[in-house]
C-alpha cells in the first residue's frame, strides 16, 4: 500500500496538481489542511481532505478515520489539538479512534515519529516550510503481509528529503 500527505498548500493549486500527478501509483491521497481552495476543487481529484484554520468552505469536515488497507488512518489538520505545543492531546484521540496512522499539518515543519502503537506524521509545507526544512510531501507505504512501514519525505520535483522505517505493532 502507498498513500501520499500533502499539507499547507495555501492556495498553490498547481503544487496539489503536480504531486497528485507525479504520485500516479498510490493507493489514497491525502490533504491536511489549509489548501485554501473550495472543497469540490478539481485538482483534489479523489483526494481526503480536511479543514485547516485557513480553510472557509463549509463542505469541509475538521477530522475523519478511513481504512486503507489493514490500517486506520485518522487525520485532521492540528490546530484543534495544538500540535504546536505537544501531541498528547492528538495521542487520546488516536487512541480513542484506534488510529494505527495520524495524520496532520498545521507546524508547517515535517516529522514522523511513533508513540505507542501509532504513527504520527506531518508531511511539512509545500509552500511555506518553517524550522529549516525544504518544501515537502510525505509517501507512507506497507506490504499486508511486512511488519514495517516506510516513511519518505519528499520535495516538490521527487528528490528524497529524508527515509524512516517504523515497525508495524502487532494487533
Amino acid at each position: 500500500m502507498k498513500v501520499v500527505v500533502l499539507s499547507d498548500t495555501h492556495g498553490n493549486a498547481e503544487i496539489i496538481e503536480q504531486v497528485y500527478e507525479q504520485e500516479q501509483g498510490a493507493n489514497a491521497f491525502f490533504h491536511c489542511g489549509d489548501s485554501e481552495l473550495s472543497y469540490d476543487d478539481s485538482r483534489f481529484h479523489e483526494m481526503y481532505r480536511v479543514k485547516g484554520n485557513c480553510d472557509f468552505d463549509s463542505d469541509y469536515v475538521d477530522e475523519f478515520v478511513v481504512p486503507i488497507g489493514e490500517r486506520r488512518i485518522f487525520m485532521t489538520h492540528g490546530h484543534l489539538y495544538n500540535i504546536k505545543m505537544m501531541l498528547t492531546p492528538l495521542d487520546y484521540k488516536a487512541q480513542e479512534v484506534e488510529a494505527d496512522i495520524v495524520l496532520f499539518g498545521h507546524s508547517h515543519v515535517l516529522g514522523a515519529q511513533q508513540v505507542g502503537r501509532t504513527l504520527f506524521l506531518n508531511p511539512g509545507s509545500l509552500l511555506l516550510p518553517r524550522g529549516g526544512n525544504p518544501k515537502s510531501y510525505a509517501t507512507i507505504e506497507w506490504e499486508e503481509e511486512q511488519d514495517e512501514l516506510t516513511v519518505t519525505f519528499k520535495t516538490p520535483d521527487q528528490q528524497i528529503i529524508s527515509q524512516h522505517y517504523f515497525p508495524i505493532p502487532k494487533k
